[in-house]
């Protein structure tokens, strides 16, 4: 494959689970004010327990596959790469249906043991979607293998769709019904089995067309060759091997969201009460993972597309490109997250009123939004040691962080409550970002921003301070109009102006410079090339004095 088209294939998938994470974001805004407190926490419980069982059922393998399927073809031997295949979804079939199955019989133990008994209906009506999106992921993999990228793009984004109209949908239906909360919160969770019959009708789509298009090529098999035929155990072994580093890194988020909505309510309800518990959960699936889960999409979307670059570097053994590359990597991926980070912070209480039903839980927002900026190096540089060929040195790193988000929820939780629950995620980002770079310096001889920390820090100081006077100042105004026209002043003034600012500073502070500008991807070119004269107007100003 091309260096070209692997990168463009890159950007596809980086667009396509950008749009697909902006939908699910979508999605939480009109399902919060329908929900109530009593649906929010069984559909967010839901939601997340389903989550992590989708990504330990599908993360890793369909990576793995498609690299596997395309060395295959390279070698043009397409009838061991359709063996392949064929096992991919045999297993998949397999773990969808015991995953499925295991989940349906097992939603009440663990709704109660979460103390959200009312969450088993929605567990419920989520889990045959498990039964698909192996299979789903597996056909990805395999498209991927034969470096066609937009069936997969594409799937994600019809899922999301499907998911969200149904989600939403059927949740308005049954409230203008009298439905409970709790057949509210199954019919949203609902959604995902319509998601996942898209996406798969999408992928079927795609496979036989691509079936028409190898007959026409003369790659169909036409019988299999005996001497050919590989064992499934030594498939599956090849596969695992690759993959499994990659479920447990990709687990990171998933069960950190796993671990706190399945404690929140436990550890909490002896020192609030079980309703205000409750609340705490609500507020944190719903509300705050839906705005921390924003940050990260640009900036890991645009840290992805520098990865081939950087495997293919290390390849060649070019050290030197190598060190600007994963240097550039890691500065966009702050850069790039960071402005985002300080509108949602500051503005949280502003953000949280014109979404959603209250205002209640803005400071939990605002902390665990915090938080994603270390979740981005976090995950950037466990991407790039992946590129570096190291897959088991970030699973190791991802574990220890686990262990430390454990730890901290169980001690920190019963002191700070659910602040302290949710300052053990950031103490988990910290630890797992702070050993990946470790790792990263003993490979590659990188500095994110060296001596250009300080500018950056006045620059995120001076930003945050004039970001909380917007805030403060705007909501005066709901002395004198409807609380959401003032929030919505109010965090649109924060956005207008942190956004405005932000690369000015960046560029008077000589954070980004004229000499490295080139090697930007062309949107963050765009935003800084037209302010670069700054920078000679102080050089004007140098040689004057």
């Amino acid at each position: 494959m091309a260096k070209e088209s692997f990168i463009k294939g890159t950007l596809i998938l980086a667009a396509a689970a950008l749009i697909a994470r902006v939908l699910g974001v979508v999605q939480r805004v009109p399902l919060e004010h329908m929900l109530g407190v009593s649906g929010g926490a069984a559909f967010g419980l839901a939601s997340n327990v389903y989550l992590m069982l989708l990504t330990f059922a599908t993360a890793g393998i369909p990576s793995t596959l498609g690299k596997m399927v395309s060395e295959k073809y390279a070698l043009n031997r397409p009838q061991e790469a359709q063996r392949i295949y064929f096992a991919a979804i045999l297993f998949g079939l397999g773990m969808g249906g015991i995953i499925t199955a295991l989940l349906y019989i097992f939603a009440p133990v663990y709704a109660a043991m979460s103390s959200v008994p009312e969450a088993t209906l929605a567990i419920r009506a989520l889990a045959p979607a498990l039964i698909l999106f192996p299979v789903i992921a597996m056909m990805r993999g395999y498209f991927q293998g034969r470096n066609q990228m937009a069936p997969g793009g594409i799937s994600q984004i019809i899922e999301q769709i499907l998911r969200v109209i149904t989600a939403v949908g059927l949740a308005y239906l049954f409230l203008t019904w009298g439905y409970s909360e709790e057949k509210m919160a199954a019919g949203a969770s609902f959604g995902g089995v319509l998601g996942s019959i898209g996406a798969f009708l999408v992928m079927l789509y795609y496979a036989r067309k691509l079936k028409k298009a190898d007959r026409e090529a003369g790659l169909a098999r036409n019988g299999q060759d005996k001497s050919v035929i590989m064992p499934l155990r030594q498939i599956y072994k090849d596969i695992f091997k690759l993959s499994i580093p990659i479920v447990i890194t990709s687990l990171a988020v998933p069960i950190i969201y796993f671990i706190d909505s399945s404690i929140i309510v436990p550890i909490l309800k002896g020192q609030i009460g079980e309703p205000l518990a409750k609340e705490a959960l609500k507020v944190l699936t719903m509300n705050a993972q839906s705005i921390a889960g924003i940050p990260p999409i640009l900036a890991i979307a645009l840290s992805t597309s520098i990865i081939p670059i950087i495997s293919s570097a290390f390849a060649r053994k070019e050290m030197d490109h190598l060190n600007k590359q994963v240097t550039l990597a890691l500065r966009i991926a702050i850069l790039s997250g960071t402005p985002i980070v300080l509108i949602l912070c500051t503005a949280a209480f502003s953000v949280n009123g014109l979404l959603f039903s209250s205002t209640n839980g803005s400071g939990i927002i605002s902390l665990l939004t915090f938080c994603t900026i270390f979740q981005i190096v976090m995950m950037v540089s466990g991407s790039i040691l992946f590129g570096l060929g190291r897959p088991k040195t970030p699973m190791f790193h991802v574990m220890i962080g686990i262990a430390v988000k454990l730890a901290g929820s169980f001690t920190l939780g019963y002191v700070f409550g659910i602040y302290g629950i949710v300052g053990s995620t950031m103490l988990c980002f910290a630890v797992t970002m702070y050993l990946n770079q470790r790792s990263l310096k003993q490979i590659v001889d990188f500095k994110i921003l060296g001596s250009r920390w300080a500018g950056f820090l006045t620059t995120v100081i001076a930003l945050a301070g004039i970001g909380y006077l917007i805030e403060w100042a705007g909501n005066q105004l709901t002395h004198v109009m409807h609380a959401r026209i003032a929030y919505f002043i109010s965090s649109s003034l924060v956005g207008l102006v942190l956004i405005v600012l932000y690369p000015v500073m960046l560029v008077v502070f000589r954070v980004v410079t004229q000499q490295e500008l080139s090697s930007y991807p062309r949107p963050l070119r765009k935003v800084f090339q037209p302010l670069m004269r700054l920078q000679r107007g102080q050089a004007v100003q140098s040689s004057d004095s």
